[in-house]
């Protein structure tokens, strides 16, 4: 049976990624995310083997699931053949580094076609990347987690129903995960604020993707209104998402036993305030007044 929900942050790795389990810990996190390198950039960093090993033991040491975010650039589906080639060669760098930490998956963001009326092609082209990049991950790597976006341009991906259509160009290959952005899909037209929204888009999901294909969650409430295709993250409780929403993505049992990770503003004292109120969520813990704990803006 899959236990509790686990709340976590990101974290940079500030040139000591062998630090960042230790530090997260220290904050109260039971799940980390991090870049392994720019991640507004092409370049590959290549990793210090020893650093890695270093990372990955004090994350074991401390059962705590890792995240790898793939950087933001990659876009899959884009009619231009240099970003195209960049994409595939940048993620399968990134599922190589993941694999080398130790991480339980890579976060990618579904990309966009760019120009109106390319959605079949960039279909297409994802499907020509990522299938031999699924086929080719064995058990020991990395699942590849993907990440609707906030329907922005041309989003691939930023409506639950989205999903349907980018997993089947995938042959729903189970390798083929999926990373819950809150405010993305909050961005995107799902209504979490209201009482039962956050249920609701968590049922939809799992009906349209499939039982277990959820692997991760980022927990970020937004500063802009629903439907407003900004992706402007915002702590816990402070934006139009609100907390009473997050209670209930920590009690649907699609996330029990996943990382729910927050990518939201502030500094390690906002981190270990926004971790101790997703935890105080959690089924089991000791009842407490969401409202009354949620930080002020």
């Amino acid at each position: 049976m899959p236990g509790a929900p686990l709340p976590g942050t990101h974290l940079s790795s500030n040139g000591k990624l062998a630090s960042v389990p230790e530090r997260a810990a220290a904050l109260g996190a039971s799940s980390v995310q991090i870049f392994l390198g720019n991640p507004r950039g092409w370049t590959a960093s290549p990793g210090d083997p020893a650093v890695d090993l270093a990372f990955r033991t004090a994350a074991e040491e401390r059962a705590m699931p890792v995240l790898v975010h793939a950087n933001y650039l990659i876009n899959l589906g884009s009619p231009t053949v240099q970003t195209y080639e960049r994409s595939k060669d940048s993620l399968t760098h990134a599922l190589h580094r993941g694999r080398a930490v130790g991480a339980a998956g890579v976060v990618v963001h579904t990309g966009s076609c760019v120009a109106a009326g390319n959605r079949d092609a960039a279909l297409k082209q994802v499907r020509e990347a990522l299938l031999p990049v699924l086929d080719g991950l064995d058990d020991d790597a990395p699942a590849l987690m993907l990440e609707p976006t906030a329907g922005q341009g041309q989003s691939l991906c930023a409506r639950i129903e989205d999903l349907a259509a980018y997993l089947d160009a995938l042959e729903r290959h189970p390798r083929a995960r999926i990373c819950f952005d809150t405010c993305h899909i909050f961005a995107a037209g799902h209504n979490l604020a209201t009482p039962g929204g956050m249920t609701a888009a968590l049922d939809t999901l799992v009906e349209l993707a499939g039982p277990g294909r959820l692997a991760a969650v980022h927990a970020n409430d937004s500063m802009d209104v629903c439907g407003a295709f900004r992706d402007r993250h915002a702590r816990v409780g402070t934006g139009h998402i609100g907390a009473a929403a997050f209670g209930e993505l920590l009690r649907h049992p699609a996330v029990a036993g996943l990382p729910v990770v927050l990518e939201t503003p502030g500094g390690p004292d906002a981190y270990a305030a926004d971790i101790a109120l997703l935890k105080s969520m959690v089924p089991g813990q000791e009842p407490q007044d969401t409202q009354s704990l949620a930080p002020r803006a």
